[in-house]
C-alpha cells in the first residue's frame, strides 16, 4: 500500500473536477489497487465499481458513505462530492457544501 498523500488539487490536475468517480478511482490508483482489488474490498462487483468509476452509475448518499468509511474517507467528503455530482448534473450554477453538526465533547 501506498503512502502517498494526495490531496483535492493534485486529483483536479489529473482527473479534471472533482467528482465521486474520480475520487474513487484516484484512491484506487494512490493505493496501487487494480479494480479486482478494490471492488473486493469494498463488496463491490468489479463491474459496479467499474460503472462508479467511469461515472456510468451514481452512488447514493448511503452507499457513498458506505464506501468512505471502508477506505477511510470523510463522510462529509464524500457526501459533498455526491451532491454536487447530482447538482452540475443539472446543470445548476451552484456549489455545495457539507458540514458535519457533530458535537465535539471537551476532555475533563
Amino acid at each position: 500500500m501506498s503512502t502517498k498523500k494526495i490531496g483535492t488539487k493534485e486529483i483536479e490536475k489529473e482527473f479534471g473536477p472533482l467528482t465521486f468517480a474520480s475520487l474513487l478511482k484516484a484512491h484506487r490508483l494512490g493505493e496501487e489497487m487494480t479494480q479486482v482489488e478494490f471492488a473486493k474490498m469494498l463488496g463491490l462487483s468489479k463491474q459496479s465499481l467499474n460503472d462508479l468509476e467511469s461515472g456510468r452509475k451514481s452512488a447514493t448518499i448511503r452507499r457513498a458513505i458506505g464506501i468512505a468509511k471502508k477506505i477511510g474517507l470523510l463522510p462529509e467528503l464524500v457526501v459533498q462530492v455526491v451532491l454536487q455530482d447530482q447538482v452540475s448534473k443539472e446543470n445548476l450554477k451552484l456549489s455545495v457544501s457539507v458540514k458535519s453538526n457533530a458535537v465535539l465533547k471537551k476532555a475533563s
